[in-house]
Formats: structure tokens, sequence, C-alpha cells
């Protein structure tokens, strides 16, 4: 009853195979249930859902932590009139507005880790720190990009890679959309 269907060819993640799964009539002994009865799996589902957005945002802090110092050292070694790119005052400007975005998200993650650890982490909380670190992040990356110039459009350079890769985290674990829908239910309940 169980096939794996075609791999999927993505934007991004290329090191991560994704596939069509198909569970056709599956019977599943009662001894390898998981979890506490049957019928309860979305329920289960649904209660780690915080956990699993909490897991998307400090993704998205790490790799806004790795663009910004990618960006520091090629900028360091990438030579504009004469001079590093990062002794330009734009070039230092776009990394300074980087670096506090990156600061404030990792500070609001520490809370949600706390939060989760304590067992007390909403889904409002969850929500904004998976919808707000994946939209920053895709902004840093957008910015350190363009820092490479012609070069950061190239697959040879890792801020390349993060730009597609970073694109799917405002997707899964349910789309940004939806984290904003969360979050203003949670203000009106």
């Amino acid at each position: 009853g169980f096939r794996r269907g075609r791999l999927l060819e993505k934007l991004g993640q290329k090191s991560l195979d994704t596939a069509e799964l198909f569970f056709d009539g599956v019977r599943v002994p009662a001894a390898n249930l998981l979890g506490e009865a049957e019928g309860r799996g979305f329920t289960q589902l649904m209660q780690q859902l915080p956990r699993e957005r909490l897991l998307i945002a400090v993704g998205a802090v790490a790799t806004m932590r790795r663009a910004i110092d990618e960006t520091v050292a090629y900028t360091r070694t990438r030579q504009v009139f004469g001079q590093p790119l990062i002794d330009m005052q734009n070039t230092r400007f776009k990394l300074a507005e980087c670096e506090t975005v990156a600061t404030i998200a990792a500070r609001f993650v520490d809370d949600c880790i706390t939060r989760q650890l304590e067992g007390v982490l909403d889904l409002s909380t969850a929500a904004m720190a998976k919808w707000w670190t994946t939209q920053m992040n895709c902004q840093v990356i957008d910015e350190c990009l363009q820092l490479h110039g012609g070069y950061g459009y190239m697959l040879e350079y890792p801020i390349a890679r993060m730009y597609a890769d970073a694109r799917v985290g405002k997707i899964y674990g349910g789309s940004n959309e939806i984290m904003k829908e969360i979050i203003a239910r949670g203000m009106t309940a």
C-alpha cells in the first residue's frame, strides 16, 4: 500500500530530497500506533506546530547570521574604486541594518525558546516568531546578496544558495499569511 513517487525538483534546499508519498490502503498494526489514540493524529500534529515554527525561526536566525558573516568577509576582500567595499559608507550602513535585524531576531527567538522550555509558548507568539524571522531572513539575505554584486547571483557563492534555500521558510510550517491569521485571531479572541 505504500509507494514513493517521483523526486520533486525544488528551487532551493537541493541537498534534501522531496518526493511524493502514497499510502493506498495501508494498515498499521495497533502495536505501532504513534500517540495516545487512533484518530488523534491531526490533533497531535497541531499541538507540535508551535515547536516546529520555533525551529523554523531558529533556522532563520542562524541563516541571517551566516549571510552577514559571509558578506562582511566578502566586502573586506572585494575592491571597488581602489578600496575595500566594506570601507564604503553605504556598505557599512546596509550591514549595520542587517546586523540590527539579526540581533533583534536572535533576542526574540531566545525569549521564545525560554517560553518553550517553560511550556508556555503560545500559538500567537510562535506564529510571530516564524513569520517575522523568515521575512527578515529573506530581506537580510537579499541585502547581502546585493552587496556581492554579480557574484551574488552565482551558485558558487554561498549567498546565492542561501537566497534560494531561505524562500521556503515563508511557506513551510504554515505560510506567513496563515501566521498573520493566527496572530490576528489571538488578538481578537
